[in-house]
């Protein structure tokens, strides 16, 4: 089977979650005839990037590195919601915080210190006044940055893939990818469910599902069950978005991230790598359970008591993890018309709109000018 006219294309891409409604934008802007194929719905609640809210930060524990992508997904962002007219970033401040010797607060004033971000050091005891839902051990060290706050993930998708389609792109949704090759022209053939396609150029943004289209991420992108609650805080003041600032947060029971209250009710929060089962995409239990739950509250009763009421909400979403935690962002190697987006390992969405731009540059040129480098899938290699 052939591809006929109408389903040929500049460029294809191959999941239209945060990383490709973003991708599908940049490809669309450019001009390019370009289709987005997607196996649920846009946005779904099937992946990674649903449930209101995702942090954004600038103050990066993980890598200094990412900063510069960051600022880059910041100048995006905003221009998104120039061009849609609405709001889809919030600015609450983010605290990175926990024992002073810890990566999280000694990754983020490094970060600070690198790419001289206004910050302030802040002790247990000037959080908790500052921000009286917080109620931390004493030894806890945390870095304010101002410029942290949050997204809205569904309204991003659906506003870069709205976005995409006003220049032209086109979106199957409900259309699920089966498999993918490269043409002897130096282009690429996508076989779905429905049809084949070709294009000069595809971009495989598949989030948990990424070692279905490349087999060689199957140990290198490895999905994983996490779980979010939302609790009725017992003083909503207290969770307000002028004063509960996003957190990344160790303490003795682990890592945790959090959210003031905003869309939905309740105070939103979850535990890094949530009970470490790694799963499979199309076999993952969605539903969350008393286990789920009794480890997400005793966090909150115990640092966050004012916000421990009753549960109003528990969903379960995926990270999908590389070993080493961070981005999986290159042309494939042995098809460079090829870009690759995957890997985003629980802490992707806030740069979805610059891993558009990137994946875009790579797909069409070969070449970006953002520092992706340390985001090579060769690292992997055996």
């Amino acid at each position: 089977m052939t591809a006929t006219a109408n389903n040929r294309y500049d460029a294809i891409v191959i999941g239209v979650g945060g990383m490709g409604s973003a991708a599908l934008y940049q490809l669309a802007r450019r001009g390019k005839r370009a289709l987005g194929i997607e196996r649920f719905g846009v946005p779904h609640e099937l992946g990674s990037s649903h449930g209101v809210t995702r942090i954004i930060r600038l103050a990066y524990h993980e890598d200094p590195a990412y900063v510069p992508l960051l600022r880059r997904a910041y100048e995006l962002w905003r221009e998104l919601e120039a061009d849609a007219g609405e709001r889809i970033l919030h600015i609450t401040g983010s605290l990175d915080a926990g024992p002073p010797d810890s990566f999280t607060f000694q990754g983020a004033l490094r970060s600070c210190a690198e790419h001289n971000l206004p910050h302030e050091t802040l002790d247990a005891a000037e959080i908790a006044k500052r921000f009286p839902a917080y109620r931390l051990p004493p030894e806890t060290m945390a870095v304010l940055q101002p410029e942290g706050g949050f997204l809205l993930p569904e309204r991003c998708i659906t506003l870069y893939a709205e976005q995409a389609q006003r220049h032209g792109a086109d979106i199957h949704t409900e259309e699920r990818a089966l498999e993918w090759q490269p043409t002897a022209e130096g282009g690429v053939r996508v076989s779905t469910d429905r049809a084949q396609y070709e294009a000069d150029a595809l971009i495989i943004t598949a989030g948990a599902w990424a070692s279905d289209m490349l087999p060689a991420l199957k140990a290198a992108a490895v999905p994983e069950r996490q779980v979010l609650a939302w609790l009725e805080p017992k003083r909503p003041d207290l969770f307000a978005p002028d004063i509960f600032p996003v957190f990344n947060l160790i303490v003795e029971e682990g890592k945790y991230y959090g959210f003031p209250q905003f869309g939905v009710p309740g105070f939103k929060f979850g535990r890094f790598h949530h009970l470490e089962e790694a799963v499979d995409p199309d076999a993952i239990d969605r539903q969350p359970n008393a286990r789920d739950e009794a480890v997400l509250r005793q966090f909150a009763e115990k640092y966050f008591p004012d916000g421990a009421g009753a549960t109003s909400s528990l969903k379960v979403c995926m990270f999908t993890n590389t070993p080493d935690e961070h981005f999986i962002v290159d042309a494939h190697p042995d098809a460079p018309q090829v870009a690759i987006g995957a890997g985003f390992s629980g802490h992707g969405f806030k740069f979805a709109a610059v891993i558009g731009e990137t994946l875009a540059d790579l797909a069409l040129t070969g070449q970006t000018r953002h520092g992706v480098g340390m985001f090579a899938l060769s690292r992997f290699a055996e």
